[in-house]
């Protein structure tokens, strides 16, 4: 058998370790020969490639990032082509479809997030035997327990948040840490719980600013003179909107969020007199080396990829269920994401030791038994964040 890898979407620590993975086991088990495509679906489209041994993977198992670079724009199916200072988009899949036939290849491992396998479960349809491996710092892709890279960011965001610990004590200040996530809360409450975070703001569940405030205040009563308040860029204040950044209209998911601290700064500042100060850690937290655990996660997930491919099993996500490696159909993947259930132990684990997650009790049990927050489609993640 001959068999494709590609990376796609936003980088994260573990890629380099699911490459590696599907390139040794596809080698040493099978004896198929791999070729791996540069910048996601934009390798396979444009016949940009390079053929991979054992020895091109080779002391890449700790370095993050990914040695096939990647991209978030280059969807087959809406490819943006600069015309006369204006995009226009084409379907170019044919292509993709005439150089995986002209490439003699059985089959393509994909590694990505919800955009990479919503193209990768059209391309199945089209004839690609294709097969995910689920990657994102964002652990929202849906039918997996986890994602590689989430773990990584976790660390990295929990380690920015100790030292942040640091400066808020010595000037008596409120401190706002600003993580990725996108529409899920996980980053935040995970960081914020390890952080050691007095408040918790996730986008599943709309703030109070009030009672945001109140506990900044509570602390300020009981002596403890700073607040540390962890954030998703896509929380949101109660009836109010989330903050966007900035739009890019070539990728396929458009919306670029960031900046909800700075409003939330304003807010606390202006209610409270407090000096609040803010720390947007941005693409921090996408970088570095992959943890222990996610150097395994990715190892298992490439190695399940190629089995899979071996025996001819395609369209395919490979997921987390409990503690096992197992798969989904792409299909049942595509166009959805996976937030925060308002049920989770996490979240009853920050009730418990006293962080806020601003907004009242009630509130809170009123909005789990009205709300079904686990599945959302993209369509209306996009809505909600316009």
């Amino acid at each position: 058998m001959k068999i494709g890898v590609l990376t796609g979407g936003g980088d994260c620590p573990g890629l380099n370790a699911v490459i590696r993975a599907v390139v040794k086991t596809a080698i040493n088990d099978y004896d198929m020969s791999v070729i791996g495509f540069r910048d996601s679906f934009e390798g396979l489209i444009l016949n940009n490639y390079v053929t991979m041994d054992k020895g091109s993977v080779s002391g890449i198992l700790s370095r993050g990032g990914t040695i096939l670079g990647t991209s978030n724009q280059a969807d087959p199916f809406k490819y943006p082509i600069l015309q006369k200072d204006e995009y226009i988009y084409l379907d170019r899949s044919p292509e993709l479809v005439a150089n995986y036939e002209r490439l003699g290849l059985d089959a393509i491992v994909a590694i990505g997030g919800d955009g990479t396998m919503t193209a990768a479960a059209s391309l199945s349809k089209l004839g690609i035997n294709i097969i995910g491996v689920p990657k994102t710092i964002d652990n929202d892709l849906y039918g997996t327990d986890q994602t590689f890279g989430f773990d990584s960011a976790v660390v990295t965001a929990t380690e920015a948040i100790d030292k942040i610990h640091t400066t808020a004590q010595s000037h008596h200040r409120v401190m706002i840490i600003e993580v990725m996530g996108r529409y899920a809360g996980w980053l935040a409450l995970a960081s914020g719980v390890a952080g050691g975070g007095d408040i918790i703001l996730i986008p599943e569940i709309p703030y109070d600013i009030e009672v945001v405030c109140n506990k900044v205040r509570e602390r300020n009563r009981q002596g403890k003179n700073f607040s540390i308040v962890v954030v998703g860029e896509g929380a949101k204040i109660e009836g109010g909107d989330m903050v966007v950044n900035r739009v890019i209209e070539t990728s396929p998911d458009a919306i670029r969020l960031g900046g909800v601290s700075n409003q939330l700064a304003a807010q606390i500042e202006g209610l409270t007199g407090l000096e609040t100060r803010v720390t947007i850690l941005g693409h921090l937290v996408r970088g570095g080396s992959p943890t222990a655990y996610d150097r395994l996660l990715g190892t298992h997930f490439g190695c399940e990829a190629v089995r899979l491919a071996a025996r001819k099993i395609f369209g395919r996500l490979v997921v987390l269920n409990g503690r096992d490696i197992d798969s989904i159909a792409l299909s049942e993947v595509a166009g959805k994401i996976r937030t925060v259930p308002l049920d989770s132990l996490l979240i009853s684990a920050a009730q418990s030791l006293g962080i806020s997650l601003g907004v009242e009790k009630e509130s809170l049990e009123r909005l789990k038994s009205s709300n079904n927050t686990d599945e959302k489609t993209i369509a209306n993640k996009k809505e909600v964040a316009t």
